[in-house]
């Protein structure tokens, strides 16, 4: 007869906890969630305190709500759930341009990369510096940095300074905010990330969503590409994340 298997007593009595919070309209009492789960009261309280620490729960005067983080849990899921239909997008870019495909996105004060499509004859370019730090050197991440408000740019620019990765990397603030003034919905880095790689990007944009959609290819290869398909595929995405909304 084949072993059950192995299963942790205190992260099924939390997520008992979690789900008995969730199903109730109102705050509910530590006091009602040992009753309503079968938990002694110092047990209870004891989880209660560690849910409340990594944000999961939040308590109130009258007692305890689902935290920030179940919501960016949920966030994290539809994204999930999304990557599915935005994958094929990526994939027919990559295709038609000849060129690695990347979807990235502002979320929580950041730029993050999301996904990338590529091939062993169209390989993603190596991210030997980290999307934060190379913001001002992307294509997506000038693509992202054009679609903030002036506030949240001087937040991130304030983070990450403009560090000289390539003889052609912009390391002045004034020129950087020119060329995301002069993009004009597609933002290139030419060489400025890694010598012999360029990108092109464009945005992605629905409600409560800032991102791009961006390709890197030889830098040879620039001046033949046409902004078409990329663009298109910025709006098939960014219909995607409206459609979620």
């Amino acid at each position: 007869m084949a072993a059950g298997p192995t299963l942790i007593g205190s992260v099924q009595r939390a997520l008992h906890l979690l789900d008995a919070v969730g199903a109730s309209e109102r705050p509910v009492t530590a006091k009602a969630l040992a009753r309503g789960v079968g938990l002694p009261l110092p047990t209870t309280y004891h989880l209660l305190r560690t849910l409340l620490h990594e944000g999961y729960l939040r308590k109130l005067d009258d007692g305890y709500v689902l935290g920030e983080q179940v919501g960016a849990l949920r966030k994290h899921n539809s994204l999930h759930a999304l990557l599915p239909k935005i994958r094929p997008v990526l994939r027919a870019l990559r295709d038609e341009v000849r060129g690695a495909a990347y979807l990235s996105l502002y979320s929580g004060g950041e730029i993050k990369l999301i996904d990338i499509v590529d091939a062993p004859e169209l390989p993603a370019v190596d991210l030997w510096v980290g999307v934060q730090e190379a913001a001002h050197a992307t294509a997506f991440g000038k693509c992202i940095l054009s679609c903030l408000d002036p506030e949240a740019r001087r937040d991130h620019l304030s983070r990450y300074r403009l560090a000289d990765l390539t003889p052609h990397t912009i390391t002045d603030t004034r020129v950087l905010e020119q060329r995301l003034a002069e993009g004009g919905g597609v933002f290139n880095d030419r060489e400025e990330y890694l010598l012999g790689t360029a990108c092109l990007a464009t945005p992605v944009r629905a409600p409560g969503v800032v991102g791009a959609v961006a390709i890197s290819l030889p830098a040879r290869r620039l001046p033949a590409v046409e902004p078409v398909s990329l663009e298109r595929a910025s709006r098939r995405v960014s219909r995607a994340f409206a459609l979620l909304s």
